[in-house]
């Protein structure tokens, strides 16, 4: 790998650590190409897809004029092996916020459970959790949930293309999801709780495939800090 290379076009496959933000991660990879092959202030970089932090797996960093295939990686379809527990909920739909709402599920069967995650196949309306990065009259939804004011959340068209390998241990089921861009887990998850009546929330996510690109190839070494380009 050049500084030409690098500049002509390149893509890197991460496999973010769990509590980093996607930003984090473009940033470090950012100062550790800038300082070992003297890149220009602004050298172009970015990711293709957030990732929320407590997620995990696939996040796609284009550096130099590769930068412009981001919007067509954005908009692939994705993949992401998710576990949801359920008899409970989160403020935040997922592990960032403590639980609340215990409910009783001893009347929920593994069929009830394989019925609910079917009626989501196919074009659905989701809400996005109120702890997310959309924005809010200039202002980002998660800041203004942390900051105790009330959120209106608008719903949106997104498309569950499948959901297969479903494994059931209650209260834990776990299963892979494939989507279209925009789509929630977090929201899933919760729909899926409120449809069961008990409700349910994510309590692990991993981003395994975008578009042709899967999680088998990505690398979290670049983000070590020990790490040295020099040894690709």
């Amino acid at each position: 790998m050049t500084a030409e290379e690098l500049k002509s076009g390149y893509v890197f496959l991460l496999d973010k650590p769990l509590d980093w933000t996607s930003f984090q991660a473009v940033n470090k990879m950012k100062y550790k190409l800038k300082r070992e092959f003297d890149l220009p202030k602004k050298f172009k970089i970015g990711h293709a897809g957030t990732l929320d932090p407590r997620a995990t797996g696939l996040l796609i960093v284009c550096c130099g004029k590769f930068t412009k295939n981001i919007p067509e990686i954005q908009d692939a379809p994705k993949e992401y092996w998710t576990e949801i527990k359920i008899g409970v909920q989160t403020e935040s739909y997922d592990t960032e916020k403590p639980e609340i709402l215990h409910q009783d599920i001893s009347g929920v069967t593994e069929e009830d459970v394989r019925e609910t995650l079917e009626k989501f196949v196919g074009e659905i309306e989701q809400k996005p959790p109120v702890y997310s990065a959309i924005k809010i009259d200039g202002e980002r939804a998660y800041n203004l949930a942390r900051a105790g004011e009330e959120v209106e959340m608008k719903s949106r068209k997104t498309t569950i293309h499948y959901i297969k390998d479903i494994q059931i241990n209650f209260p834990l089921v776990s299963f892979t999801v494939g989507c279209s861009k925009g789509t929630y887990i977090r929201s899933l998850a919760h729909d899926i709780g409120r449809d069961l009546g008990v409700g349910a929330y994510l309590t692990q996510l991993r981003r395994t495939k975008i578009g042709d690109y899967k999680i088998e190839d990505a690398t979290d070494q670049f983000l070590n800090n020990d790490f040295r380009f020099e040894s690709l």
